[in-house]
């Protein structure tokens, strides 16, 4: 038996409890900490809170922060100052969320997607994971909405961007319209039409027409004009060009796509064009590295951004060496590169230094063996495209050029890149460059020679954030680094950046998307499409989606719409109706011109009634679940619900009851008890005791700081319901979801019947706030507006008749 401690020592223990002394485990349990130095202080945060803290990022704010004093109010007074700004700039974000929507046109057609995915088996790689999600969200844009897509696709260099875009390019043709990719250069244009001609030309089995639009082609050539008006009669189904595409004088028949590769090499003009030419029309944004005020704009939610990370196959990181310009260095690399039978790029900043640069070789290897060819944008027309041709052909070793070759160039032999005076380009051209080598498996190399007399302080850091940022996939980051060098810039034209300056980039993100959150009393994600898989394809709308390759897309009977064209433009409005109301406006504005229902029509109605249903809600997937004992209860998956989400609908309900049938289950990670729990339809919701069981409260900083994070993370999980073909494939506990008890006993026919009943109410609740929620958001914005125009109008009066008081005087 253990000997038990004496009164003396017990107290001794006792009297330490608070101290530094104190080494109890209990009274003072051993923790991580951070150390966070203020100007008057040093505070300890738990390593558990480390979410809280965020870094400070504004590289275009004019003075350098300076520590705030934990005892002081400076801190305190500048947040208050952003939260009221990050206000009035949620209404702003949600206004043009509103106006967005407003903008319609007509999806294109479910049933074509077998002419896409035949298309898909033509690509020579298997698709990388990241690659598989953008082509889903881009079908999601196209046919499953009836807001254009606006579409920003960020991946490195050579991870298989052009390939979505291809697919979207043929989605677009198939459907018999036409498409429009703009490139940058003419060298990238060249390689775009090359790959066009290959995968979808006259000689690839599609047989679709393909025209290229270039500089040199106006409207008074008589090339130029030719193909301006097969452009105009429809004649071309797909035209790639460069700036030429947006000349005023060109004209389509029908427009439906338009692909812009590397946005961050057009200009304001040339963006301003892009506007008027894609009123109503799908756009997809091809990048690798955003400009910061597209990135600031993809991280606030407001425009659409897919990523592609995950890299093809075999590929390796490019080494990047970093360090003063020396002709020794040129020499070792050009040598090791040509020792292994590559071949070399050579950039330089300006035209003019270009045959400085080539003396400059021929000076270190005097012998001639090797063969230099150059290629830059004054070169006669066609002659730098010619030049890249002969060098990727292996008729020469070196390619010398200006940035002409960051785009477009895919030469796998050619994996070493010298940089010459790399202090004078912007860190997307920089990456860009790197990207030219490494794209095979062999290992790639990018030199960065900069004069030291030459570097300023954000060049020096330019080269830092290449030389930090090499794995593959970070094309992302070095655009997250580019943003906290040059600054955040101007968000929907207002200017806000000094605000973001006052508490760092990152905070005010935060705190603009928890703005938006209040002002939308129900910011439940919706679904562009769900996956019903109940038996016999009852309730699915998918094209190829039953038993047996049944079709169970939408159609109305010829007979009922003979003109094909109404017929498909009325299917998808049916198909892609936001909520039932819109449906049943829909269908009386079909019998008051067409007539009666068909019943067959009127059956098949039910099932886009409950899709109108399960989109509002946020439900991506339906099914049945296997209870034992023969029970099949039907489980409907929605990733986005909240508690905070259901506590408000069933506030809206009748009596503030929850839909009788309709049980909601919110996954363990969701509760103090790290257990899942239930909230049962048909009984009165207890909100004080749910919230005290959930782990996120509504108001608190700290907990909502938390709910964010936990989203964030959870959402990055969710894959995609469109390929799941049963439930036992998907985790359902990880998920929120709504369960209704043994619909399996329900007879085949009358299942989605009960389905609509138990989620019309809550769904009808979604869209009524939400319009709310829109309509005040444009409200406000238009008063605001307003507000500062009156104002800009009295001070430009008081600057008037201060000046006619001046010449009185």
């Amino acid at each position: 038996m253990a000997a038990r401690n004496t009164t003396e020592e017990i107290q001794s223990v006792v009297s330490k409890f608070g101290t530094d002394d104190d080494n109890d485990p209990i009274s003072n349990p051993l923790s991580t900490l951070l150390e966070i130095a203020y100007n008057d202080a040093i505070v300890h945060v738990p390593v558990d809170r480390a979410y809280r803290l965020s870094r400070y990022r504004a590289g275009d704010a004019a003075i350098k922060p300076r520590l705030s004093r934990v005892k002081g109010e400076a801190w305190s007074k500048a947040k208050n100052k952003v939260e009221v700004n990050t206000l009035q700039m949620a209404q702003d974000v949600l206004a043009l969320y509103a106006t967005r929507e407003t903008l319609k046109r007509s999806p294109f057609d479910p049933s074509v997607e077998g002419k896409v995915k035949a298309f898909g088996e033509t690509f020579g790689y298997e698709p990388t994971p990241d690659q598989y999600k953008c082509f889903e969200a881009v079908e999601n844009d196209m046919v499953w909405r009836t807001r254009p897509m606006d579409r920003l696709v960020c991946g490195d260099v050579g991870f298989g961007k052009t390939e979505v875009a291809l697919r979207a390019l043929f989605r677009c043709v198939a459907n018999g319209r036409q498409a429009a990719l703009l490139a940058p250069t003419g060298v990238l244009a060249a390689q775009h039409t090359k790959n066009v001609l290959q995968r979808m030309g006259e000689e690839s089995g599609f047989d679709y027409n393909i025209a290229v639009l270039r500089g040199g082609m106006g409207k008074n050539t008589k090339a130029g004009r030719q193909l301006r008006e097969e452009i105009a009669s429809g004649k071309v189904d797909l035209v790639v060009g460069t700036h030429a595409l947006l000349s005023k004088g060109l004209q389509f028949k029908d427009l439906g796509l338009l692909v812009v590769d590397e946005e961050q090499r057009f200009g304001v003009k040339q963006k301003e064009r892009l506007k008027l030419i894609c009123n109503g029309v799908d756009v997809l944004t091809l990048t690798a590295t955003p400009i910061p005020r597209t990135l600031q704009m993809s991280l606030s939610g407001i425009r659409d951004t897919s990523t592609i990370r995950s890299p093809p196959p075999m590929r390796k990181p490019t080494l990047s060496i970093v360090q003063e310009y020396n002709e020794d260095v040129v020499k070792h690399a050009i040598e090791l590169e040509l020792q292994r039978g590559g071949q070399c790029y050579y950039v330089v900043p300006r035209i003019a230094q270009l045959d400085e640069a080539e003396a400059m070789i021929s000076k270190l290897f005097p012998d001639g063996d090797v063969r230099v060819i150059q290629a830059h944008g004054r070169m006669a027309r066609g002659a730098a495209e010619e030049n890249v041709a002969s060098f990727a052909e292996g008729n020469y070793d070196i390619l010398l050029a200006t940035t002409v070759i960051e785009n477009g160039v895919d030469i796998p032999s050619v994996n070493t890149i010298l940089i010459q005076n790399a202090q004078a380009f912007g860190m997307s051209t920089l990456y860009q460059l790197r990207g030219r080598v490494g794209r095979s498996s062999l290992q790639g190399f990018a030199y960065f020679l900069h004069k030291e007399e030459a570097i300023t302080e954000q060049s020096a850091m330019r080269l830092q954030a290449m030389a930090d940022l090499h794995e593959l996939g970070s094309g992302f980051d070095v655009a997250n680094r580019d943003l906290e060098i040059r600054g955040a810039g101007s968000l929907l034209g207002t200017e806000q950046s000094g605000m973001a300056a006052k508490v760092g980039f990152d905070l005010y993100m935060r705190m603009l998307k928890k703005s938006i959150r209040q002002l939308r009393g129900l910011d439940l994600p919706m679904v562009p499409r769900t996956n019903v898989l109940l038996p016999d394809g009852e309730g699915s709308i998918e094209v190829s989606a039953g038993p047996d390759d049944t079709d169970n897309a939408f159609k109305i009977p010829k007979s009922y719409i003979p003109d094909h064209e109404e017929r498909l433009k009325e299917e998808g409005a049916a198909r892609l109706a936001e909520s039932t109301t819109q449906l049943v406006d829909l269908t009386n504005l079909w019998k008051e011109t067409y007539g009666p229902l068909p019943s067959s029509l009127q059956s098949k109605l039910k099932t886009l009634h409950l899709h109108a249903c399960t989109r509002q809600l946020g439900i991506d997937l339906v099914g049945l679940d296997d209870m034992g004992d023969g029970q099949l209860d039907c489980v409907l998956r929605s990733p986005g619900l909240r508690l905070r989400h259901w506590a408000n609908i069933c506030k809206s309900l009748p009596r503030g009851v929850p839909t009788k049938g309709l049980d909601v289950v919110f996954p363990a990670r969701f509760s103090v008890t790290r257990e899942e729990f239930e909230i049962k339809g048909g009984k009165k919701i207890n909100l004080e005791a749910l919230a005290a069981r959930s782990n996120f409260g509504d108001d608190d900083d700290e907990e909502w700081d938390a709910l964010d994070q936990e989203e964030v993370e959870a959402m990055k999980e969710i894959s995609s319901a469109v390929n799941v073909k049963n439930l036992e494939e998907v985790d359902l506990e990880q998920y929120p979801r709504f369960v209704i008890k043994n619909l399996g006993a329900v007879k085949i026919g009358s299942r989605v019947d009960i389905l609509l009943k138990a989620l019309l109410p809550a769904s009808k609740v979604v869209y009524e706030n939400q319009q709310s929620d829109k309509e005040k958001a444009r409200v406000a914005a238009e008063l605001r507006e307003k507000r500062e125009m009156m104002k800009k109008v009295k001070k430009e009066n008081d600057a008037v008749a201060r000046r006619r008081l001046g010449s009185l005087d």
